[in-house]
């Protein structure tokens, strides 16, 4: 394949993934993908009518806004060995969620980012959502991708946060250096804690696991209203989903 060829299928993989990137909830334009990834626009159209006219992509006239296409969807639902190793960890999540009454993520690391491939409710009235399941946002916003960041060694974090930093001024409270703070906490108590850093009004606990490689290639993260949160429920929390993923781990080995 010609050097244009990949380049255009990387471009192509690129927009898809700003498509999935979770920001600040607003449509996703062609402006905004140009220009978060430094494309001329002419070009993000042109690949953009492809990735629409092969459903990789969709685009809705009345929200004005870009979206993973159905094909996408279809494409993620083959089942692949790594697929079935997530398995108990999948379930895990859904026992936090019961036990804990809590909004619970699995996280799995993509490059620089996160991406939520499973999520399952607590039963509590007020639902805390801050993540789709397919979303992605960068490692070290949120909680489970701060843990997720906090697996790396010193100098890929360095690495990450150069990278990110430009995109973090979207976000509530967050910097490179409280980044860097929350995975110095996370080295010492081994969970990820985000209050009111990423939204204003939520608290984050993560946990990261080693589930398929040397680093930590999983997370599992609650999301909570910060109002509800105190010492004994984080002390609670912690202690189920040390007791869940110890308990997936084995069933996975």
């Amino acid at each position: 394949m010609s050097q244009e060829g990949t380049q255009a299928i990387r471009r192509a993989a690129a927009i898809l993934k700003r498509i999935a990137h979770v920001s600040d909830g607003k449509p996703v334009t062609i402006r905004d993908i140009s220009a978060s990834l430094d494309l001329p626009r002419s070009t993000t159209h042109r690949i953009l009518k492809c990735l629409i006219e092969t459903r990789l992509a969709s685009y809705d006239a009345k929200s004005r806004r870009y979206e993973i296409g159905m094909l996408g969807y279809e494409l993620g639902l083959a089942v692949t060995d790594r697929a079935l190793n997530m398995a108990p960890y999948i379930a895990a999540v859904d026992k936090i969620a019961q036990r804990a009454n809590v909004t619970t993520y699995l996280m799995r690391r993509s490059g620089v980012e996160a991406v939520c491939v499973h999520k399952a409710e607590g039963r509590s009235v007020i639902r805390v959502i801050p993540v789709e399941v397919g979303q992605r946002r960068f490692l070290g916003v949120g909680a489970g991708a701060t843990a997720l960041l906090a697996g790396l060694s010193d100098g890929a974090v360095e690495r990450v946060l150069k990278s990110i930093e430009p995109n973090l001024q979207q976000f509530n409270d967050l910097t490179i250096f409280s980044i860097r703070d929350a995975v110095a906490a996370a080295h010492k108590t081994g969970f990820a804690e985000s209050q009111s850093r990423v939204y204003s009004s939520i608290y984050g606990l993560g946990y990261a696991i080693d589930a398929q490689t040397k680093e930590p290639d999983l997370a599992v993260s609650i999301a909570v209203y910060a109002p509800d949160v105190d010492t004994s429920r984080i002390r609670d929390w912690k202690t189920i989903i040390k007791e869940e993923i110890d308990a997936a781990q084995i069933l996975s080995s």
